[in-house]
């Protein structure tokens, strides 16, 4: 039987259309919630139209946001399913467990289903900053659960990802995309009710929400102060992810950026609007991998706020590592079109090649 685990909301924009691979085909999957995020999730699970969960493990009725929480709820979440993992996997000790990324979920799924006897396979396996503080805790996790045999298949959505995993001599596979451009696709089919007023116009996107960016003030306040900057030459929606919002307004920069009135602050938006939003901007200043994924499948701009990535996807191209330079932003907001790149149009879906070489559990 296949198992599938997740537990924020970026796995399961991912795992999504894997899941809608399975239901195309009459395959049965048990979809195992580890919920670490909350927010969204049922309006998520409504827009992609995949069946609800069939077990919920880890439930504290809020998003898991700071390290005192992530601790209780892992520890939540482990106590209860070594106590009841027959129920949790339906008995079964022959299949697989589908994990998605390197959050916490996939350390958590993976030791629950090791301690059930089935094998764990990992989508967006891989990938690798060499930093362990950089991505965090993302790089620890895809790192430790890998070293420490935890992992049995992994998925790779390109060909450096799969040699990053090749010292460990068990099963990959290049997907060769990542599963966000099923994702993609499928959202560009779908028609919003509703529209957002804020972008009319010209417009850039931000987007921050990164540990290693809103963690520290002195850093925020570095990036506050370039986004006010570019304000004055073009509008920008900063879309606020609730830690960005709870870090700008302990840093007082929050009333800052309020009184610009050509940088908006939005509440987070759902996957399909964003995305729709994507397709219109002019470019996405970003700290996020999976916004720089999404632009380089779209052919977006894209001003990546980190320092180094681990994603190939859209680097050298339509994606611009700012290193928190002040000198490459500018030269970015000032040559912007000239990194819109075309959309990807090969007819080709990873998450259709994901459920074709999983044919032995079916």
């Amino acid at each position: 039987m296949i198992h599938i685990i997740v537990g924020t909301r970026a796995q399961i924009i991912k795992m999504a259309p894997v899941m809608r691979e399975l239901e195309k085909r009459s395959i049965d999957y048990n979809f195992i919630f580890l919920a670490q995020h909350k927010e969204t999730i049922h309006e998520l699970i409504s827009q992609f139209g995949i069946k609800k969960p069939d077990i919920v493990i880890g439930d504290l009725d809020k998003d898991i946001t700071n390290v005192k929480d992530m601790i209780f709820w892992s520890i939540r979440v482990l106590i209860y399913s070594f106590l009841n993992s027959k129920k949790i996997f339906q008995n079964d000790q022959q299949g697989v467990v589908l994990i998605h990324g390197d959050a916490p979920p996939l350390f958590l799924g993976a030791l629950m289903a090791k301690r059930q006897k089935l094998k764990v396979a990992q989508v967006e396996a891989g990938l690798r900053s060499n930093n362990y503080l950089k991505p965090f805790p993302e790089e620890i996790t895809r790192v430790f659960s890998a070293k420490a045999g935890l992992i049995d298949i992994f998925f790779c959505q390109n060909e450096k990802a799969t040699l990053n995993v090749a010292p460990y001599k068990k099963t990959a596979f290049c997907t060769h995309y990542n599963t966000m451009l099923d994702s993609l696709r499928l959202a560009k089919k779908v028609s919003l009710k509703k529209t957002i007023a804020e972008a009319s116009g010209k417009f850039a996107i931000a987007s921050l929400h990164r540990f290693e960016t809103i963690s520290k003030k002195e850093k925020l306040e570095q990036v506050v102060n370039e986004l006010i900057k570019i304000s004055k030459k073009i509008k920008i929606l900063f879309i606020l992810h609730p830690p960005t919002r709870v870090a700008l307004k302990k840093s007082y920069l929050y009333d800052l950026l309020e009184k610009e009135s050509t940088c908006q602050l939005l509440p987070r938006l759902g996957f399909f609007e964003f995305s729709h939003l994507l397709r219109k901007a002019e470019f996405i200043m970003t700290d996020g991998g999976s916004n720089q994924e999404e632009c380089s499948y779209l052919g977006t701009p894209c001003l990546l706020f980190r320092s180094e990535t681990e994603r190939m996807e859209g680097v050298n191209t339509n994606v611009v590592l700012s290193k928190f330079n002040s000198a490459i932003i500018d030269d970015f907001v000032a040559n912007y079109s000239k990194y819109r790149t075309a959309p990807v149009s090969e007819n080709v879906s990873p998450s259709h090649f994901i459920v074709d070489q999983l044919k032995e559990f079916i």
